[in-house]
């Protein structure tokens, strides 16, 4: 017996017929919102090396946020940039410091039917950019740093998080972190959305020009992670879950797409993101504005891809743009 030729073409042919076997879905719920509020600023401060984002008032923080949510992403994280710095990075915990109350206007204007993520580190709020405090040979200490880590987990959690994120890469941060929060009666209200696998990578740039914190000496490669491994990967998101993640993340997100499906497929599944960072998305604005690329197509492209890898949420600056075009 015979059979006909299979012609996969004829699946093709209609976007309708397209969709009906589309194997990967991408929808505003997989996307997570990056902003940045800045403190002493009374109108929103347009960031030149990521066309489309700012540096946010209290004020315009709002009014962003909502603007978004209304195009049905859900979930925002926070960076703040604060007008102090000083070495141990004392605003990040400070009840009043810009992130916390970035927090509560955010919450004051979505309520609680979105999920607000608050990154937690030091580079924002330290005089030297490092993640962490230093020691006498200038190196980031890390008991040190995880125990300031703390602090900053219960203040955010009180200003209304419903995740803090710990992307300082340090040793035994969201064990440190998931104790703290139990300690101050968080279990049940606030997870760990952990910087598992974060890179030292080259794609960062734009970003320490929104939050103003590029290292003023050395670099953070003696805490990120050497791009080179994918074995090493594995083992921090292991031992991120071991210690009590509720989500766990790899930073970045194009030049890691082997990471995620390797996290994806070795954690049995466990809940994963991964985050499009501030030099993919300039290198997409850079050659849209030169008229070399078409945006739409190539963003939902790139975001696909990463949902393709096994991502189930992605930070993209994108955001926004993106949830309109799947509307």
């Amino acid at each position: 017996m015979s059979f006909p030729e299979r012609r996969p073409r004829r699946l093709r042919r209609t976007p309708e017929l397209r969709a009906l076997i589309r194997e990967t879905e991408l929808s505003p719920r997989h996307l997570i919102a990056p902003l940045f509020v800045k403190e002493g600023i009374d109108e929103p401060q347009p960031i030149a090396s990521m066309p489309g984002q700012s540096q946010h008032s209290l004020e315009s923080l709002r009014k962003e946020a909502r603007d978004i949510a209304s195009r049905g992403v859900t979930a925002f994280v926070l960076f703040g940039v604060p007008a102090r710095k000083d070495a141990e990075g004392s605003e990040a915990w400070n009840p009043d410091g810009i992130a916390q109350l970035g927090l509560r206007a955010l919450r004051e204007e979505l309520g609680d039917d979105h999920v607000l993520i608050a990154d937690l580190c030091l580079d924002e709020y330290t005089d030297h950019g490092h993640c962490g405090v230093l020691g006498d040979d200038g190196s980031v200490d890390n008991d040190r740093t995880v125990g300031l880590y703390r602090r900053i987990a219960l203040t955010q959690a009180e200003a209304g998080a419903d995740l803090v994120a710990p992307s300082g890469m340090m040793d035994g941060q969201v064990a440190a972190i998931r104790s703290a929060l139990d300690e101050g009666g968080h279990t049940d209200r606030v997870g760990i959305l952990a910087y598992a696998a974060k890179f030292a990578s080259a794609f960062y740039g734009p970003f320490r020009d929104a939050a103003e914190c590029a290292p003023r000496f050395g670099d953070r490669a003696g805490y990120q992670m050497d791009p080179a491994n994918s074995d090493e990967a594995i083992r921090e998101i292991r031992a991120d879950i071991d210690e009590g993640a509720d989500i766990v993340m790899v930073k970045p997100a194009l030049p890691y797409l082997d990471v995620i499906r390797r996290s994806k497929q070795e954690t049995g599944g466990f809940p994963l993101a991964a985050y499009n960072v501030s030099g993919e998305y300039a290198m997409v604005k850079a050659a849209v504005e030169r008229g070399w690329l078409e945006e739409r197509r190539t963003t939902l492209e790139i975001l696909t891809a990463i949902r393709r890898a096994g991502a189930d949420l992605i930070l993209t600056y994108h955001a926004k743009d993106a949830a309109d075009w799947l509307a």
